[in-house]
């Protein structure tokens, strides 16, 4: 927690929309501030976030009385993603007159970013927000791209929209209270850039997974810097997902299903992501698209990771609810799956609807096979 007029330097992350990265040390409160357009700011946060680093934030903002300083917060969890916490938001903004140069900060990790990017995309037809994530999932992956959104009973992120940040603020020490199962989560969006675009980036993985995990700070520096790099560098070839960008969701048409029927905030994304990520790794190699030995490497180093790279024992998902949950992914089109696939070299994927739909059967019938206690 940075005291009253005091504000040491912090490692930073500073992301513009199509713009170049800063990576330096620098004065929290003047970064924070010059991306700020107007004289009003509403924080929404957490309250699990709220007690560590909400009086810190508010702090650096309001520091010389620039700006008139606003907070809430709302409850913590994938399960509050939803429309009436949206409204909660939106209510607030009306109470403390916000005006359209207002700017909205969400300060957490990817739920708070998604809801408060959304609610700054429909505000007034569309106010300023700045993302300052708390987690690994939110620094290298969902706050980082302009993608906002809620979920909705029928299906992940199904109402949202696209609504760049003024800026993504990453400051590392928040990771210093991060769970360890978040992490392991965040770690998941990691190990997937090395897997779609950057071989070298997955080896170095393979070499410093340990490293990541005890979090040891050049090591979490140098893969947020790389993945936020990657995901930057697609983003800004295919802002609205047309085509290049849809390769970032490795996995998680899979992982959208299995956080669906299982419930919202039973599994973390990541968790369900590595799952989906070992799903189409498999299918991959099952149509003979990779290698045998590539599989084993992505399966170890999400082991590694702590990461789940199979259903729970008892798992109630089946053929049809796998089916089912994944015909109303947004990746589908004019009633077509499309899936992001491993193809070829490590590093390398495809966006396809041209699949071998017995491979995709015979590796969902693979997986719930094995959380019954049936080997396939």
């Amino acid at each position: 927690m940075l005291g009253e007029g005091h504000h040491p330097p912090v490692f930073s992350l500073s992301y513009s929309p199509f713009g170049a990265f800063q990576y330096c040390y620098v004065a929290a409160t003047e970064i924070l501030q010059s991306h700020i357009k107007g004289n009003k700011v509403l924080i929404v946060t957490n309250d699990r976030i709220a007690p560590m680093y909400l009086e810190k934030y508010a702090n650096l903002l309001k520091a010389g009385d620039k700006l008139s300083v606003e907070t809430l917060v709302v409850p913590d969890g994938e399960e509050h993603k939803n429309m009436e916490i949206m409204q909660t938001i939106l209510d607030k903004c009306l109470e403390t007159s916000l005006d359209r140069k207002a700017t909205l900060v969400a300060l957490g990790g990817g739920v708070i970013g998604d809801m408060v990017g959304f609610a700054a995309a429909i505000y007034q037809r569309g106010v300023n927000f700045v993302q300052v994530p708390t987690t690994v999932m939110a620094m290298v992956d969902s706050s980082v791209g302009g993608k906002t959104g809620v979920n909705h009973p029928g299906g992940k992120n199904m109402i949202g929209a696209f609504h760049q940040p003024q800026c993504v603020f990453v400051d590392t020490e928040t990771l210093s209270t991060l769970p360890d199962r978040e992490l392991q989560s965040g770690i998941s969006e990691i190990v997937k850039y090395g897997l779609i675009r950057d071989k070298e980036f997955f080896e170095w993985q393979e070499d410093h997974m340990e490293q990541m995990m005890a979090r040891d700070p050049e090591a979490l520096r140098f893969a947020i810097t790389r993945s936020c790099q990657n995901k930057a560098a697609v983003v800004k070839a295919d802002e609205k997902e047309a085509g290049l960008r849809a390769t970032l969701n490795l996995g998680h048409t899979f992982g959208h299903a299995i956080e669906n029927h299982s419930g919202y905030g039973t599994w973390l994304h990541g968790e369900a992501v590595a799952i989906g990520t070992a799903m189409a790794a498999t299918m991959s190699a099952r149509m003979g698209w990779i290698e045998p030995q590539l599989v084993q490497r992505i399966y170890k180093l999400l082991e590694r990771a702590k990461l789940p790279v199979e259903l729970p024992p008892d798992s109630p998902m089946d053929r049809d609810s796998f089916l089912k949950l994944m015909s109303v992914d947004k990746k589908v089109e004019n009633g077509n799956l499309r899936l992001i696939l491993l193809k070829g070299a490590l590093g390398n994927c495809v966006f396809t609807g041209d699949f071998d739909e017995q491979a995709l059967l015979d590796t969902i019938d693979e997986f719930v096979a094995e959380c019954s206690g049936v080997k396939k």
